[in-house]
């Protein structure tokens, strides 16, 4: 059975998650600040338990959380701990609250770090944000029950074969609660999946296959190739991508994503897997509702 995800926010369901900027937040003293950011976070917290009922309710399996539903976590100048904010142990029970409703709904939830996440960079204050970032994240999956924190290669600094070393080194030294939810994907710039699934294979990370990447950035793999050996990383239900190009692929920058999914994207060997795909489409959960029709229609009329 595919379980169809959607990622992080909504284009027409009235669910909002709210952030802020750092230079806001510098113009107020730092009570003031670390109010606004319990309300922020309170409205998060209400909002991820609105997302993921809808999600239930409407036949999408799977929920992406933004990685900034703790906004500015870990900023060098604005950041802060739960137990500094006013309320903060109620906002960790309402988090963990999140995660009963998934599970009982069975709703999947998952995280995917912005890309400054750079575990390999040859910076070590990069690689210190880095892991703060990562440790972060694990601790409000740790709430919510999310099994995924799936980052992208990086950079290749020059040397795409030293960095892959420094990433897989990387890997190995990450605390627990990181080292158990981390997945590496493939991107559409530099690592291909025949770059990341050695990575994934001899650190056991699970590989999350983005076979629109895959087609912009080919590598001679074909994707039923790539996906069996992807399916042979994860020890849970592997986690998938899927896009379709704004332009279609003839046209220009492939890489862009349309608003919605061409069913014909969707790879033939995928649908008879028990599989979670995350939909990247701009019209967002209209997207998926709008697939997951066309797809149980295929299957009727086959």
């Amino acid at each position: 059975m595919i379980r169809f995800g959607l990622c992080c926010m909504f284009r027409d369901e009235p669910i909002r998650f709210r952030r802020t900027t750092a230079a806001a937040l510098g113009r107020h003293p730092p009570r003031t600040r670390l109010k606004l950011l319990a309300d922020l976070i309170q409205n998060n917290a209400e909002s991820l338990q609105q997302a993921i009922a809808y999600c239930a309710a409407n036949g999408i399996g799977a929920f992406r959380i933004n990685s900034q539903v703790l906004p500015l976590r870990t900023h060098p100048e604005v950041g802060y701990l739960m137990a500094d904010l006013p309320g903060g142990a109620e906002l960790v029970r309402q988090f963990k609250a999140c995660g009963r409703l998934a599970r009982r709904l069975k709703v999947r939830l998952s995280f995917h770090p912005d890309q400054f996440v750079l575990l390999h960079s040859p910076r070590a204050d990069v690689v210190a944000a880095s892991l703060r970032e990562l440790e972060y994240q694990a601790e409000v999956a740790g709430w919510v029950g999310a099994d995924v924190i799936n980052i992208h290669g990086g950079g290749a600094y020059g040397d795409k074969e030293f960095a892959l070393h420094r990433l897989t080194q990387a890997i190995r030294k990450l605390p627990r609660p990181v080292r158990k939810r981390l997945t590496l994907e493939n991107d559409d710039r530099i690592y291909t999946p025949a770059d990341l699934l050695p990575v994934c294979e001899a650190t056991r990370t699970p590989f999350v296959y983005d076979v629109h990447h895959h087609r912009c950035l080919p590598d001679g793999q074909s994707v039923e190739t790539v996906t069996r050996r992807a399916l042979k990383t994860w020890n849970r239900e592997p986690l998938f991508h899927l896009s379709s190009p704004l332009n279609g692929w003839k046209g220009p920058h492939p890489e862009r994503h349309h608003d919605f999914i061409n069913v014909h994207d969707f790879p033939a060997c995928w649908r008879h897997l028990e599989l979670t795909v995350d939909i990247e489409a701009k019209a967002k959960e209209r997207a998926v509702i709008k697939l997951r029709k066309q797809m149980a229609g295929q299957r009727l009329n086959t």
